[in-house]
């Protein structure tokens, strides 16, 4: 499916979707506890229910989403107990990284094999470093195509004991951290390079809401007790700051002001130092207990060590286009282990709409207009109109359709239909801001 965006400044308030993190977090956690918990808002995406169908795989029972009189939408977990089912048939992740590499934790809890596959995105990103991991600590893993990727077979149970991971994805890391505090004996776990810091903090803060005990040495090493239990809970999911990440650079590129609702400034996700970025950029936004204000103003480039909220690198190269002078975004090459190689293909893309976008190891170059280009007179008229396409990764068109708001003319994003495997309403709320003609 293509969708067409125009050029439009944004204004009004919209209220954030729930942290996809989050909420596989929350059905993972609960598929291990005993009895039912209930999510309260959780995020329904393609993402979320490819988490929940693996859930429910695994021994889960699940009911909902439902609303209720009250207006909000829960979903009821009665968990396992820790004693997972291994079912007999795949369990297909569909286009979910963090279901897949979270879950195989899971799997090593029980006493045969699971398979786990996914869609040819999935098949395409590594997960040797997580499953050489659980071979580690007692595992079998086989797989069916290419070696460190899916479609494999996870065979438990999972014993206490050593191993060491390079982390180049925090959800290696997570899967370790949610499943070895159930099984027998102790595991220590060392972990000599890790990126995107704040989403093993994230995990951290879930264990410890469940009394989980361990010891560690920053994040750089773990023991776990084993035979430990989680228990059910009741919990809201606080909004998702990688989907406010597009709202805050829409307004940033059309120098408007837009009200974000539902975000937790104090919460664990990294993407929430997106506001720091765009005020260093020149932006200004107002913190209040139930919303964040961002009004843009005139950009200027800057650099940007992206290596704890690698999902903001779409939505921050396009917004680099309307900086002026030169944005340096680096030290994020997990970003071309993503969906796509993100790195590459933003430079793609937004180089068919005449943005100068050099791609380095690590991130992109992009240079912004200069004065003389009218930066002044006409703000929003950086980019050009075109088609571009999406290569059916949610984050790449959603910040496609952010980097059109701006430009001289409409921009045709194919693959736009991927923007539901985690924000289903997205381009229903970006119209409902939208004020044309820019």
């Amino acid at each position: 499916m293509e969708r067409t965006v125009h050029p439009a400044r944004v204004g009004g308030e919209v209220l954030i979707p729930a942290s996809k993190s989050h909420t596989i977090r929350a059905l993972l956690i609960a598929t291990l506890a005993e009895g039912e918990s209930i999510l309260i808002n959780p995020l329904d995406s393609e993402d979320t229910r490819s988490c929940m169908a693996a859930c429910k795989s695994l021994g889960a029972q699940i009911e909902g989403p439902t609303d209720t009189p009250t207006g909000t939408r829960t979903v009821k977990v009665r968990g396992t107990g820790g004693k997972i089912q291994c079912p007999t048939h795949p369990i297909d992740v569909g286009n979910s990284g963090t279901t897949l590499y979270l879950a195989c934790g899971l799997a090593g809890l029980g006493q045969a094999p699971v398979h786990f596959t996914g869609d040819a995105q999935i098949q395409s990103r590594p997960a040797k470093n997580l499953l050489q991991s659980l071979k580690d600590l007692g595992a079998r893993v086989t797989y069916q195509k290419k070696e460190g990727f899916a479609p494999f077979t996870i065979e438990g149970p999972l014993r206490g004991g050593k191993t060491r991971i390079e982390c180049p994805t925090s959800q290696y890391l997570s899967s370790l951290l949610i499943t070895t505090p159930l099984i027998e004996g102790e595991t220590e776990i060392e972990v000599p390079l890790l990126y995107e810091r704040p989403y093993v903090e994230m995990t951290l803060r879930w264990l410890d809401e469940q009394g989980i005990q361990l010891e560690r040495k920053g994040l750089e090493w773990f023991r776990i007790p084993g035979w430990q239990q989680y228990h059910s809970f009741q919990k809201q999911i606080p909004g998702d700051f990688s989907s406010a990440t597009f709202f805050f650079c829409a307004a940033a590129i059309t120098r408007s002001t837009l009200t974000l609702l539902g975000l937790d400034i104090r919460d664990t996700q990294g993407d929430r130092e997106i506001i720091h970025v765009l005020e260093q950029m020149g932006c200004i936004t107002r913190i209040e207990a139930d919303r964040i204000t961002l009004t843009g103003r005139p950009l200027k480039g800057i650099e940007i060590d992206l290596n704890s909220m690698p999902d903001a690198l779409p939505a921050l190269a396009a917004t680099a286009c309307y900086a002026e002078g030169t944005t340096r975004i680096i030290n994020v090459p997990q970003a071309r282990l993503k969906e796509t190689d993100r790195i590459a293909v933003m430079a793609q893309e937004l180089s068919k709409l005449g943005a100068q976008v050099k791609e380095l190891p690590d991130g992109l170059e992009i240079r912004g207009p200069s004065p003389s280009a009218g930066i002044e007179a006409n703000p929003a008229s950086y980019l050009h109109g075109g088609r571009v396409h999406g290569h059916g990764d949610h984050r790449v068109v959603m910040a496609l359709s952010i980097a059109a708001l701006g430009a001289k003319g409409p921009v045709t994003i194919e693959t736009a239909e991927a923007a539901s495997v985690t924000f289903p309403s997205f381009f229903e709320l970006l119209e409902s801001i939208s004020i044309q003609p820019l």
